[in-house]
């Protein structure tokens, strides 16, 4: 079977994708990242010059207290360390003068594609000049897949992601989260089949595949687009899904060719259907089908409450509506479109509309970069050259960035939430080198300009990566 880019190419450009083989090379800097130690009965206080809980008000001199990888207290430093000393609790210290707030969720991401940051640092015209450079390195270099994607978790860790959607392709680096000890979804993506072929041997195929791979974290299913299977497979798989209680992620909207068509078609989705000429996307568009490729999917019963998209560029109000009836998150990944060379997604219309949201990067081979800042900081310009004039936006795209990729995964509730900081919820934080004014100028700061500002990031609990400048804050004596 064709991996991931070839058959996307294909169904795309409309010309024919080489296999290959790949290999590394990284431009950026790998990250020192700490491993997990055993948790001690001494309570960790992390304060900072401002508490961004995300789902209570954010707290000017604020402090949080951790204690076995669970959030015990949040608020102000003062009441914080007032209810340890009345409880008779021995605790230390750590405080940042900067922003403190919930570990970054990364909805939407490729790790094993970590090695081809060459191709993601450029920009193109389009996707048949981004075809061109990729398949440059594809075609005449190898990857150790599961070197690669620990490369890209190691990453992600540094920029402060806690949380990821993870897309795998090849089960070699399917353990890429399991193995750094990150939280989110590891997805399998299926691609490829026919309808023959999944009939015959479809199903049994993916859940071997499944079956392989490593947990924690979750496991889930990312049926690739619309364009790169056939009905049934799409129809199915939502089903296989659900059964085994996992989680669905798709790539949509994110190619002209999947928006609706009007020019000079008249056939409408419902009456294809009806025909019997329903055996894929492509065939029923190139019928005369006047529908866009959420509306097909829809059709499909793809789309739920335990399912969110990737990219959502090309979408019309309708669609937009669709995804809201349905509660399906939008993993917004507007650094990959721009490298591309595709439009900016609709991200005031979205915001407008109340649709739930979240941020990914993308892979290396289509981004700069896996801080998810940085794509922060891109859909604030975006929403603002679009016409959202609100105040509240840089504190929607921090809810984005964090607590929208949790709704987006199906972590916001439960024993094992992230995306918050409130008590009981899992101890992910990440921390900024940000100048602390107002509440409103500081998160604004943030947000636009953030990126490649991280100072520490805990997992559980457990400082996982730090800025060699800021050792000595994590060091600290008990009290």
């Amino acid at each position: 079977m064709m991996r991931y880019l070839g058959l996307r190419l294909m169904h795309f450009v409309g010309q024919a994708m080489h296999n290959s083989s790949m290999t590394s090379t990284l431009s950026q800097d790998d990250a020192e990242i700490l491993s997990p130690r055993p948790h001690s009965d001494v309570v960790e206080v992390y304060s900072a010059g401002l508490v961004i809980p995300i789902t209570a008000p954010s707290v000017l001199d604020g402090a949080i207290a951790v204690s076995g990888g669970r959030i015990e207290h949040v608020g102000s430093r003062d009441w914080v360390i007032h209810a340890l000393e009345q409880s008779g609790r021995t605790f230390v210290e750590h405080h940042v003068d900067g922003v403190l707030m919930p570990g970054l969720v990364n909805a939407h991401t490729h790790l094993q594609y970590t090695g081809m940051a060459e191709v993601g640092a450029k920009r193109y015209t389009g996707f048949p000049s981004w075809a061109q450079a990729f398949d440059a390195v594809y075609d005449h270099t190898e990857f150790d897949w599961k070197a690669e994607a620990a490369r890209g978790a190691r990453l992600s860790i540094r920029y402060g992601t806690t949380s990821a959607a993870d897309v795998v392709t090849d089960p070699e680096a399917a353990s890429a989260l399991h193995d750094l000890g990150l939280h989110g979804v590891a997805y399998w993506e299926v691609m490829g089949w026919s309808n023959e072929d999944w009939a015959a041997r479809g199903p049994a195929s993916v859940n071997a595949s499944l079956d392989a791979m490593p947990t924690p974290p979750q496991i889930g299913i990312s049926p690739h687009a619309p364009y790169s299977l056939d009905a049934e497979p799409l129809l199915d798989l939502p089903d296989l899904a659900r059964r085994r209680n996992l989680r669905l992620h798709i790539h949509l909207g994110e190619s002209h060719s999947e928006a609706e068509w009007k020019e000079g078609r008249t056939a409408q989705l419902d009456d294809l259907w009806r025909s019997g000429a329903s055996t894929s996307f492509t065939e029923m568009r190139s019928l005369g089908g006047g529908f866009s490729a959420t509306q097909f999917v829809d059709q499909l019963g793809v789309l739920g409450p335990d399912c969110h998209v990737a990219h959502g560029v090309y979408m019309t109000a309708d669609d937009r509506r669709r995804l809201r009836s349905r509660s399906t998150a939008v993993a917004l990944c507007p650094r990959s479109n721009r490298v591309i060379g595709l439009d900016a997604p609709p991200v005031a219309a979205y915001l407008n509309e109340g649709n739930l949201l979240a941020v990914g990067t993308d892979s290396l081979s289509s981004s700069p970069s896996l801080d998810v800042m940085e794509d922060v900081a891109l859909l604030y310009k975006i929403a603002r050259a679009q016409g959202y004039g609100e105040g509240d936006l840089a504190r929607r795209l921090l809810h984005t960035a964090t607590l929208g990729g949790a709704v987006a995964l199906g972590l916001s509730t439960g024993s094992q939430r992230v995306g918050q900081l409130q008590s009981g919820a899992v101890a992910d934080i990440v921390f900024f080198d940000v100048p602390v004014t107002t509440i409103v100028d500081t998160i604004e700061e943030l947000v636009q300009t953030g990126a490649s500002r991280q100072i520490a990031t805990v997992i559980d609990g457990n400082l996982r990566w730090v800025d060699p400048r800021f050792t000595d804050i994590f060091e600290g004596d008990v009290q």
